[in-house]
């Protein structure tokens, strides 16, 4: 691979004459730490964050002066404004390892480890900045870009750290549960299937109230915190309710009795891209005669459509770190593979204390691309006779009831379907 490959076109650059404290700004405001110096648009130096703050130290020649001296740090700090005013070419590093587009990636990686440089300059045959080249862009490239998209255990093992850990799940149980429990008493369920089953809190409710319930979840980390929150429960409840950490594929093959309901709660089924219908099929199959399914899924069309491809940008506080507030954003791409995926991207942004905003981590998960429609005709084709569908609202923190609206495609946040044989 070449640097052509992974390099970033999009470059932060200051002239010459530049002052420094507009290069420690942008360096600041980027995250980066250091930018090329340009004359025109050759590149003739570099400058980061060590060569500004090497100013604020005795130079070599008047440490010989002086080898002895006590530094005296409130004087280094006095000199902030007298170095804020200097051009960027009194500061730079005139010594600055270049690649192009051509380069083998590794050889461009080999020179910054050697080197002692996260970033390089690319420049093109003229010898003019095109692009810059980054430890990361090259750790993304190689590595980043080969892992599979994290629509599989790794991407809820994420979320159970910081955005489940700040659900509202008493405003979501208090909304949900009670339609739940009304489709269950009119179709006679007993026992729960629970797909998806994240942290648990649907399930151990269930369980508390009398029903036989089987939760699973493909993310350990989910599995553990539900473990953790059954214990609420008695010991004749706990008895009625088990937690398994599997992908359905795995675990359908192992079920030697039949449930009165299946739920795909929480967008669940979605996160299976590639194969949704058979989930659904093999699923139908392992339900009573009577048996009902309900999913839940995100209306994509309304975020595509009405709010811009953004699905929410939403602030909480982590009860485990009161002083720490977390910023999570939520977007999706158009859909692709002619119209059967779309990509979503989950930022978390974090502040301690008030200070600045930074990111903790973003991931991107290919989710199916289903409407009511493309659903409707699955369970069609498992055998659901009665299928009805639902709107519900959701503003990222507050949830609604599932099965009291109807849904409308360029007004509702859900899509929530109750399929009966």
């Amino acid at each position: 691979m070449k640097v052509s490959d992974a390099m970033s076109k999009n470059v932060d650059s200051v002239r010459t004459d530049t002052k420094v404290k507009d290069v420690s700004l942008l360096i600041f405001g980027r995250g980066i730490n250091g930018v090329p110096v340009l004359k025109g648009k050759k590149v003739v130096g570099f400058i980061t964050e060590r060569d500004i703050l090497a100013k604020f130290y005795p130079s070599i020649s008047e440490y010989a002066e002086d080898p002895f001296r006590e530094g005296n740090f409130e004087e280094m700090e006095d000199k902030v404004d007298e170095i804020f005013e200097m051009p960027a070419d009194k500061i730079m590093s005139t010594q600055v390892t270049l690649v192009t587009p051509n380069t083998p990636l590794l050889r461009a990686q080999s020179r910054m480890f050697i080197e002692k440089v996260g970033r390089l300059p690319v420049i093109d045959k003229s010898g003019n900045l095109v692009g810059i080249i980054s430890k990361g862009d090259i750790f993304r490239t190689l590595v980043g870009d080969r892992l599979l998209f994290t629509e599989n255990e790794e991407y809820n093992d994420w979320l159970s750290k910081t955005y489940y850990a700040s659900v509202d799940i008493k405003d979501r149980l208090g909304h949900e549960v009670p339609d739940l429990l009304k489709i269950f008493a009119q179709n006679e369920v007993k026992r729960i299937l629970d797909i998806g089953c994240g942290t648990g809190d649907h399930a151990i409710d269930f369980a508390r109230r009398g029903f036989e319930v089987v939760g699973i979840d493909r993310s350990q980390g989910m599995i553990r915190e539900a473990n953790k929150r059954r214990q609420v429960l008695s010991k004749e409840a706990s008895e009625r309710l088990k937690f398994y950490c599997s992908d359905l594929e795995s675990f359908i093959p192992k079920i030697k009795t039949t449930f009165d309901a299946a739920l795909f709660l929480g967008n669940t089924i979605s996160h299976n891209p590639h194969n949704y219908q058979e989930l659904i099929a093999r699923t139908s199959k392992h339900l009573s005669e009577k048996g009902v399914m309900v999913l839940q899924i995100t209306n994509f069309n309304k975020i595509l459509k009405v709010r811009n491809r953004i699905l929410g940008l939403n602030f909480a506080v982590n009860k485990a770190e009161p002083n720490r507030e977390y910023a999570f954003v939520e977007f999706y791409d158009n859909p692709s593979d002619h119209g059967k995926t779309i990509l979503k991207t989950f930022a978390i942004l974090t502040s301690d204390g008030g200070k600045r905003w930074k990111s903790t981590g973003v991931r991107n998960s290919v989710m199916a691309y289903l409407n009511k429609d493309k659903i409707n005709a699955v369970l069609k084709r498992n055998g659901f006779s009665k299928i009805s569908v639902f709107g519900g609202a959701f503003d990222g923190r507050h949830w609604d009831f599932l099965f009291r609206k109807p849904f409308k495609e360029l007004e509702s946040d859900w899509l929530n379907v109750v399929a009966i044989r």
